[in-house]
């Protein structure tokens, strides 16, 4: 296999494991209360990733302490990770895991309203569109077999769907210019996870001692492979691929959470739900697709701006030099 198939057979498991939570999360709440599983999630997942700093310390491959940057970037977004988790589980437990899966999508087109680095001057009118699609589609999958209020589960998504596109948002401006390890800010995250979970939680420990094997058998598959596993990976991947061609596999996600949902879940599309289904995948490839051009047409009009404005500061150097120094003749400008 070729390192290109390689990284996009990683790029697809990772979409892949992360489809599967929505199944993992909802078999997991039916058996514990949610806050229950989101601590045994993250307490899990805290160890696993201790035990691998401890280990690239061990092997010289870096140092075991956490920088001031990792810290103070680590503690608000496990903050607001935590919080994500908090809306996205509660969705996940009352309603269907592949209306999850495709409702959450919409923090691709979400995103680029929050954070709008390199789109000064606002987003092009594609992108509206896009978003506008979404928002159809939204309405169709909470519709079911037929227009009616929708259910608390579909809104608790929705409002997952803001919430992560802030915490992605405040990930870009937290750790933008900064040399934060992955591994460590992952980390700090886990760790202040746990603790806020723990708080609430504290007295529901004999129940989660008392789970079943099929239970841990989620809580363990959560922990470790839908976060620590498929963060590592997505890391690894994307540093050896181009960052199109990782959204556009990572963006397989809510296919793969419907696939899960339908094939080992039971669950079924109405015709509401799967032209719904259709329509958020196409709106928001179509405006993934639409704020990457714009944004890398913007990057190459500044680099091209500021290329053509180092002759003329040069030239009027060179001529304020040549007034100074009548001796020194002044240099002659080559052409652009």
């Amino acid at each position: 296999m070729s390192n290109t198939r390689r990284t996009d057979a990683v790029l697809l498991l990772v979409a892949l494991v992360w489809g599967s939570s929505y199944l993992s999360a909802q078999t997991a709440t039916a058996a514990l209360p949610v806050l229950l599983v989101l601590l045994a999630r993250y307490a899990l997942s805290a160890l696993a990733c201790l035990g691998l700093v401890a280990a690239r310390a061990g092997n010289r491959h870096g140092s075991r302490r956490w920088t001031r940057d990792e810290l103070r970037a680590g503690v608000p977004l496990g903050v607001t990770q935590a919080a994500v988790l908090v809306v996205e589980t509660y969705g996940v437990a009352h309603t269907t895991a592949a209306n999850a899966g495709l409702i959450i999508s919409l923090t691709i087109v979400l995103i680029p309203f929050l954070d709008r680095t390199g789109h000064p001057g606002g987003l092009p009118p594609a992108f509206y569109a896009a978003a506008g699609v979404c928002v159809l589609a939204v309405g169709l999958l909470m519709s079911g077999n037929g227009f009616h209020a929708p259910r608390l589960g579909d809104l608790l998504m929705l409002g997952a769907a803001v919430v992560r596109a802030g915490h992605m948002a405040l990930i870009g401006r937290l750790t933008a210019g900064r040399a934060i390890r992955p591994l460590h800010l992952t980390t700090v995250q886990t760790l202040v996870g746990s603790v806020l979970f723990l708080i609430p939680t504290a007295h529901q420990l004999p129940t989660l001692v008392r789970a079943d094997a099929a239970t841990w058998t989620q809580l363990l598959y959560l922990a470790l492979f839908c976060s620590v596993f498929a963060f590592l990976a997505q890391t690894w991947a994307v540093q050896r691929t181009s960052a199109s061609r990782a959204g556009l596999l990572l963006g397989t996600e809510p296919i793969w959470a419907a696939a899960v949902g339908i094939a080992l879940g039971g669950e079924h599309l109405t015709l509401f739900t799967g032209l719904g289904a259709a329509l958020m995948l196409a709106g928001t490839y179509w405006g993934q697709a639409v704020e990457r051009n714009h944004r890398t047409q913007h990057a190459h009009r500044a680099a091209t701006h500021r290329a053509t404005d180092v002759r003329p500061t040069q030239d009027a150097q060179d001529t304020r030099d040549a007034q100074e120094n009548p001796t020194c003749p002044a240099t002659t400008p080559t052409s652009a």
